[in-house]
């Protein structure tokens, strides 16, 4: 599982993130974030809000973002919310990076069903390329985290990639993925396997194949 902590506040990050404030762009998505929320239910925002201030700080630092505490503190007054509740938050849920990251995030499976269909190959496939556990390359490309499921079981194994799942991953699969990325490309998203769309089983549906063209009323059959 992701080790959790935030970055320590230092004068440097200070001096980096203490002047934080929305683009102009994202001001207006923060207003209207905001707006979609009842009289005395703002604080209701602060999930959409810092999603929108990592995206900033990743779009500033050219990587997949994170959240420094100086920002961290520039949404709670967005808010008018005390700072341990917006930590909270950000400290609880996994889409939100309390450290600095590289470019592409990647985030191996590792539970039950993606460890079976071979999570271990992914991890070798990703450390073979000088990735470790909780730290970032040196040329700032890659961050490796080891997560629990993220619902793709019936396609595993799986990783996200910032924005992105790839399923049906194998070591090879993966490093196409990866060579693609590094290009500036943008792989295709979802199941690696050839001929599957989503999660449909191979070759097509082996029951209920008259509801694929039509409502097929099944009742008086069974």
């Amino acid at each position: 599982m992701a080790d959790r902590h935030l970055e320590p506040d230092t004068p440097e990050l200070r001096a980096r993130w203490g002047a934080f404030a929305w683009t102009k762009d994202n001001a207006a998505k923060a207003k209207e974030i905001v707006a979609r929320y009842p009289a005395g239910r703002q604080r209701s925002a602060v999930m959409p809000l810092l999603d929108l201030a990592q995206r900033q700080v990743g779009a500033e630092t050219d990587t997949q973002g994170w959240l420094p505490i100086p920002v961290m503190e520039y949404v709670a007054r967005e808010l008018d919310m005390p700072i341990i509740r917006v930590v909270e938050v950000a400290s609880f849920y996994t889409m939100y990076n309390l450290v600095p990251v590289g470019r592409f995030h990647v985030q191996v499976c590792g539970t039950t069903p993606c460890m079976l269909r071979g999570s271990d190959d992914i991890m070798a496939a990703c450390k073979k390329r000088g990735m470790h556990k909780g730290h970032t390359t040196d040329d700032g490309l890659w961050t490796l985290t080891e997560v629990e499921c993220m619902g793709n079981c019936a396609s595993a194994p799986m990783v996200q990639i910032n924005d992105d799942n790839y399923e049906d991953l194998t070591a090879d699969r993966l490093d196409a993925v990866l060579d693609a990325l590094a290009a500036g490309k943008s792989p295709k998203a979802g199941t690696q396997e050839p001929g599957r769309h989503t999660v449909e089983p191979l070759g097509g549906p082996t029951t209920l194949k008259e509801m694929v063209k039509a409502n097929h009323d099944y009742r008086g059959e069974w």
